[in-house]
């Protein structure tokens, strides 16, 4: 096929490798079709195409211009009927009508259809996070764990997901489609051994950090890991809670994580917006949250 750089069918023109859209590709090879898009502004390299939307033109719709029709039904048709006799008035330059020509030359060169009708997929480009999962559309769909913070590509289909790494043409993972977001499909052939000592982040480096922070952030980061069936798939919420307290006081982290534990807001959008709502720290508060030290004189130093 000769084909126009339409977005929807070339992604990025090239005079060499011009870039097509993955789906538009897969459907084409599908068919056992090659796509060679026409060069940018030569229409010339598809002039057949050309050619015959200027004899529709004149041969259909300048013959209805004048007429009024009243329904979709009724305007097909006219423009039925007219094709019908485009398609069989005898061309002058060779003497023969288009449908002749098609019987002649193409019909018999024309496959089968496949057994199956193609069925319409979308791609899209992910990297695995630290839980080895992918998002698609609000959902997280695992893969095999060696390949955190790898570029995988995902093609999702009405009823299936598929997973591939770099250039492979084999699947590293297949699920079924699931459009509950914010949920997960783990596979356990996905999942390590131990986690503990097999991915970047680990229960004990969250809980570590937690306290660092206090008792309550702890206790908070703890309830959320439980909180899944597996705590991998809580580790992005935790990541987030633990990363406003570069934005937030202890004490704002601490009231916020307790009114939470109270709320059972387990996860990082409900923190975000309770500390969103706590009035900001005062003096008192930050320096009441200061270590002893002999480099700090004290408000007694100023009396």
């Amino acid at each position: 096929m000769v084909v126009d750089n339409l977005k929807q069918g070339v992604s990025k023109t090239d005079l060499n490798e011009p870039d097509l859209n993955p789906t538009y590709h897969e459907m084409a090879e599908y068919y056992a079709l090659a796509v060679i898009p026409a060069r940018p502004n030569r229409p010339r390299d598809k002039s057949k195409v050309e050619v015959a939307v200027q004899v529709v033109e004149r041969w259909i719709l300048a013959r209805l211009r004048n007429r009024t029709f009243f329904s979709l039904a009724e305007l097909d048709r006219a423009i039925r009927k007219l094709l019908e006799e485009l398609n069989e008035r005898p061309m002058e330059h060779l003497e023969k009508s288009r449908r002749s020509l098609f019987e002649e030359l193409d019909q018999p060169a024309l496959r089968p259809l496949p057994e199956k009708p193609y069925e319409y997929a979308t791609w899209k480009n992910a990297r695995v996070n630290i839980d080895y999962h992918v998002e698609f559309e609000k959902h997280f769909y695992s893969v095999p764990y060696r390949l955190i913070h790898e570029e995988v590509r995902i093609r999702a289909s009405e009823h299936m997901l598929e997973i591939f790494h770099s250039s492979s043409t084999q699947p590293i993972a297949i699920h079924s489609r699931n459009r509950i977001p914010g949920r997960y499909s783990t596979l356990s052939a996905h999942m390590p051994e131990r986690h503990q000592h097999a991915v970047e982040w680990t229960e004990e480096r969250l809980l570590h950090w937690a306290e660092e922070i206090g008792p309550t952030t702890a206790q908070l980061i703890g309830r959320i890991l439980t909180s899944r069936q597996h705590p991998q798939q809580a580790f992005r919420s935790c990541l987030g809670i633990l990363r406003l307290s570069s934005q937030y006081s202890q004490p704002q982290m601490e009231s916020a994580c307790q009114m939470a534990l109270q709320a059972k807001l387990l996860n990082y959008k409900g923190l975000k917006a309770l500390l969103e709502t706590l009035p900001q720290s005062t003096a008192e508060e930050l320096f009441s949250a200061l270590p002893t030290h002999e480099n700090i004189r004290g408000e007694s130093y100023y009396q």
